[in-house]
């Protein structure tokens, strides 16, 4: 090749692309275009179903879950270069765990510049590609997501913040925000919302969110809740109608409600196993939400401290114990579907016999969970409540924790991570 050539043509060629790449690696959430990844890179993944009360892969093999919470990624994501590699590591560490699935918030409702949505159907694209970010590391470090789309509280926007935007629009409804299950104009923002993330393409990959197979679930709420007994039809007919809605939008994947899990009817065979009347009073009910049948998969929380806080450990073991055993045999012999629970949850406390609390209450779940699953019944997985690393404490709750640095709790974790991938490779339908 003529050297002149090399000299007057590929250098020039290179230096330009090497000036690209440095813009977009540095630039990109200002560009308004995006770069797709290479999508060959990414490692294949199945979509994740159900048959009876077992998760199943297309190949029917059994899935038994092992994972935790990160509700921050999305968040932190939109931060820049230096937080993004943040939530790749904690996609990887939990990779590195056995860990397979993490349930984060795809909702942020409001005028925040964070914020995902900013007005009824009206999006921050740098914060949708912080999302996109999140889908692509987790299918990296293969890791499934449950994608929780609003939340019944306030924080990050939640019910209330779109039963605001409808007063604001002039819309007639009442104060309690039990009208965001009930009012037309509201359902249809949420659905509105729905049908964005469902049908995003992913801006590094071209994926539709609907064939992302990193994407285990969607979850129609975070916790939700009724201000009154007396909407806890209307509840119902709510979780009807959306999980519906998003069946109709993406038949690939699973969709569960969010529940905590707490029985609404005193004719439940269980319904004496509730912290407390007050868990009956707030118009979710674990069996009928649970039954409709565009929903999956249930889905329960467990926070022996929070719900209980006067009573003693071993009232707590007591309390949680009977708490799972309650939801796995309701979800193996009425509802017919897997159970997870999305949410566990204990904080660092130290008994006199020198053991965390966490690691007590945990390990319970955990061993439930494995006895259920060797039985081939319908305990199906726990998502520990929450995992960080270091340097996004600002997330933390009195149950948050980076993992490594507890070294029994890390190590319940990897047993359990362990335990859980045998009963998947040897757990084959026929």
């Amino acid at each position: 090749m003529d050297s002149n050539w090399r000299e007057k043509r590929l250098y020039p060629i290179l230096g330009v692309f090497t000036i690209f790449c440095f813009l977009y690696l540095n630039f990109k959430d200002d560009l308004s275009f995006t770069f797709p990844v290479i999508t060959w890179n990414l490692p294949h993944m199945s979509f994740v179903g159900v048959n009876h009360t077992r998760f199943v892969t297309h190949l029917q093999e059994e899935v038994y879950v092992n994972g935790w919470n990160s509700y921050w990624l999305m968040e932190e994501s939109v931060r820049g270069p230096s937080s993004r590699s943040r939530v790749s590591k904690m996609l990887k560490k939990g990779s590195q765990m056995g860990l397979t699935v993490c349930r984060t918030w795809a909702f942020s409702d409001g005028p925040g510049s964070a914020d995902l949505q900013i007005r009824p159907g009206v999006f921050n694209e740098r914060v949708f590609k912080a999302l996109d970010y999140v889908l692509v590391e987790a299918r990296r470090h293969r890791i499934r997501l449950i994608l929780s789309l609003v939340n019944n509280l306030n924080a990050y926007g939640g019910k209330a913040q779109y039963v605001s935007w409808a007063e604001e629009a002039g819309i007639n409804v009442s104060s309690s925000t039990d009208s965001f299950f009930s009012d037309p104009t509201i359902k249809g923002y949420y659905k509105s919302y729905v049908k964005a993330i469902v049908t995003r393409k992913n801006s590094y990959t071209g994926i539709l969110y609907s064939e992302e197979p990193s994407i285990f679930a969607w979850e129609l709420m975070n916790e939700p809740r009724c201000e009154s007994i007396s909407s806890a039809p209307v509840l119902q007919d709510w979780i009807t109608e959306m999980a519906a809605f998003v069946k109709s939008l993406d038949q690939k994947h699973l969709v569960t409600v969010g529940l905590e899990g707490f029985y609404g009817s005193k004719l439940a065979m269980n319904y004496g196993t509730n912290p407390g009347d007050w868990a009956a009073s707030l118009g979710s009910d674990f069996i009928t939400n649970s039954a409709i049948k565009d929903i999956d998969f249930a889905s329960v929380h467990a926070y022996p401290h929070s719900w209980i806080p006067e009573a003693d450990l071993e009232a707590k073991v007591k309390y949680l114990s009977n708490w799972a055993d309650a939801h796995i045999s309701d979800s193996e012999n009425v509802l017919k579907k897997p159970v997870l629970f999305t949410e566990v949850g204990a904080p660092l406390t130290i008994n006199t016999e020198g053991l965390y609390d966490r690691d007590i209450l945990l390990k319970i779940v955990y061993d439930k969970i494995y006895e259920s699953a060797k039985e081939r019944e319908a305990g199906s997985g726990v998502l520990i409540w929450q995992l960080l690393v270091e340097g996004v404490e600002e997330y933390s709750d009195e149950f948050s924790f980076v993992a490594w640095k507890y070294p029994s709790t890390y190590k319940l974790i990897l047993e359990q991570s362990s335990r859980l991938q045998n009963m998947s490779s040897q757990g084959q339908m026929s």
